[in-house]
């Protein structure tokens, strides 16, 4: 939520105060003028949330389960192979948690407009 909140608090009063002056209703206003301009937040949200959620461990468990083929995701393998005691293959998904995670933010600052236009 942070970088959506970031994002419409950087549009200002300015593009605000112009649909204002033109008569837009603040549904118009809002739709038509605020949501265009917070996009890059929402693609960094979107992200970021998506990276996260590959993540999560406790959350997939308890509610999606370990269901082999059906709910398995990363997280969950590297503990399964962890209380196999197969340390090498849980170093070997984790070290691709982390590569990934890499990728993700480096894709993210790479080309989110926003962070290109900025001074």
């Amino acid at each position: 939520m942070q970088p959506i909140q970031n994002a419409f608090e950087a549009i200002g009063d300015g593009p605000l105060e112009v649909a204002a002056t033109l008569r837009a209703s603040h549904w118009d206003t809002f739709w038509s003028v605020a949501v265009p301009l917070a996009k890059p937040g929402f693609l960094t949200g979107a992200i970021l949330g998506f990276a996260h959620t590959v993540g999560e461990f406790g959350i997939v468990l308890m509610i999606g389960g370990n269901i082999p083929d059906k709910t398995r995701v990363v997280s969950v393998q590297i503990y399964d192979h962890v209380e196999a005691l197969e340390y090498t293959q849980a170093h070997w998904l984790s070290g691709g948690m982390v590569l990934f995670s890499f990728l993700v933010l480096m894709a993210l600052y790479t080309f989110n407009p926003a962070r290109r236009s900025a001074p």
